[in-house]
């Protein structure tokens, strides 16, 4: 008993040590809020599970009490949440000065130590230039063929199966289109396990970070492995088999490997392969997942987007020929629409980033070292700037132009991180809306439910029948 008593209380004061360590005094106001239990902190409250659009309990509920800018602790790590549009952009326009890319320890381990959240300053401009080379305008219009084209053999095949679960179905769809971009892979083969593996890896990467054989998280940093030594597989056999003519990032990521001058480490660039390979699977397709239920319980949208693409075909000479990029920059209100979607659809529920320094923003300090945590949905669904903000209304966008991330619009990310994947992300949802329109119909068979824990999530699926239209 005694020496389980000085065992208790050893651990007991491990614990306020520690606790004191990670939260050092400071000499300015700090925010209010609660730090919840030592280490433990509030992560437990936010993981909590909602099955609403709007902005998530943990968050509205602390807006309440403590206003737009408050602080807590999450997975052993103090952090200050914004919830304020003016402290967000100040964030943003600040990173590289008095702020920094940063996720807590267990996204690390999930994402990579080398991944593009962690990099910083030129390592960070010098891959961002990388994926522009691969999904810049000027790509993206010679790529459109190729995706529309991908996205018909999908929907012709779905047409024929009883029914479809979509945010699995338009995650291959979606792998398929990117995965040929990055590596250029043969999917029956080569990629099925790699896609088997991503499913094991998102089903964990929202969870409460328990490292133990069984839970969600051990699964996901399971499925990271296997799909790294994939990467790294294929990788070597493109080192054995060079081409003549770049044509994927591989390609790219070869070239660099070769050059004497490079700052590219294989390492790096496998780490991030992988977070682009996890943005195209899981991002878009829930989105698209998202649209496909907004249209279905939205007949007026509906309505005025197909209306919009069957117009574009009128206008043709020939309506068989493919999309043009004039034509995709025709889509007022399908854009309109996508913004819409990813507005409510909030697929980035957090955005986070460290202070280099002490930074005073109005009454409150905010402590050198303290994570800072923007709160996208608090910001979309703001009553103060969108009015009912949780009504699907796409013609709230009318007029409109979205080029980039404001105050009160965040979706893809802010500042100098803004998503350099945007465009592709646009380009998928619009052409397979076009496609999808125009030549199919489709009813709601079971599921459409979702849940944030706190990334958005679709846990019984979404199953539907789709069939050809008859003219």
């Amino acid at each position: 008993m005694l020496s389980l008593g000085i065992y208790i209380i050893g651990s007991l004061l491990v614990i306020v040590i520690i606790h004191y360590l990670r939260y050092p005094k400071n000499n300015g106001k700090l925010p209010p809020g609660s730090m919840g239990w030592p280490l433990l902190g509030e992560t437990i409250q936010f993981f909590a599970p909602n099955t609403s659009f709007d902005i998530p309990p943990f968050v509205k509920e602390r807006m309440q009490r403590y206003g737009p800018i408050f602080r807590t602790s999450l997975v052993g790590r103090p952090v200050i949440v914004s919830t304020d549009p003016d402290f967000n952009y100040f964030i943003f326009q600040q990173e590289g000065k008095l702020f920094q890319s940063w996720y807590p320890y267990t996204f690390t381990e999930i994402f990579g130590r080398q991944n593009v959240g962690s990099l910083h300053g030129f390592m960070y401009k010098y891959l961002k230039n990388m994926v522009l080379n691969l999904f810049g305008p000027e790509s993206l219009k010679n790529m459109l063929p190729e995706v529309e084209k991908i996205v018909n053999n999908n929907l012709k095949r779905w047409s024929r199966q009883t029914s479809v679960e979509m945010k699995e179905a338009s995650a291959k769809m979606i792998f398929d289109i990117t995965g040929k971009k990055l590596i250029d892979f043969d999917y029956e083969n080569s990629m099925r396990k790699c896609v088997e593996n991503f499913v094991a890896f998102i089903k964990g990467l929202i969870s409460f970070p328990l490292y133990f054989p069984g839970t969600a998280y051990y699964k996901c940093l399971q499925g990271r492995k296997k799909i790294l030594k994939m990467l790294k597989r294929m990788l070597e056999e493109r080192k054995s088999q060079p081409r003549k003519e770049q044509s994927d990032f591989f390609d790219y990521v070869l070239e660099e490997l070769r050059s004497k001058d490079t700052i590219l480490t294989e390492a790096i660039a496998l780490d991030f392969m992988f977070v682009l390979l996890f943005a195209s699977f899981e991002t878009t397709s829930l989105a698209i997942t998202l649209a496909i239920k907004f249209l279905h319980e939205h007949p007026k949208a509906l309505k005025e987007l197909t209306e919009e693409h069957e117009a574009i075909i009128r206008r043709r000479e020939n309506a068989s020929y493919g999309l043009t990029w004039q034509e995709y920059k025709s889509m007022k209100f399908t854009f309109q629409f996508i913004n819409e979607t990813v507005r409510l659809a909030n697929i980035a529920p957090v955005i986070f980033r460290k202070a280099l320094k002490d930074i005073n923003f109005k009454e409150y300090t905010i402590p050198a070292g303290w994570a800072v945590m923007v709160s996208p949905p608090a910001v979309h669904l703001n009553p103060a700037k969108y009015e009912d903000p949780l009504q699907f209304n796409p013609w709230r966008w009318e007029g409109i132009e979205i080029n980039g991330a404001s105050r009160n619009f965040m979706a893809f990310g802010g500042g100098m991180r803004f998503c350099v994947g945007t465009d592709f992300t646009k380009v998928q949802m619009a052409v397979f809306l076009h496609c999808f329109v125009t030549k199919y119909k489709w009813e709601t068979i079971k599921g459409g439910d979702i849940v944030r824990t706190p990334g958005l999530q679709f846990p019984n699926g979404y199953h539907i029948k789709i069939s050809q239209k008859e003219y």
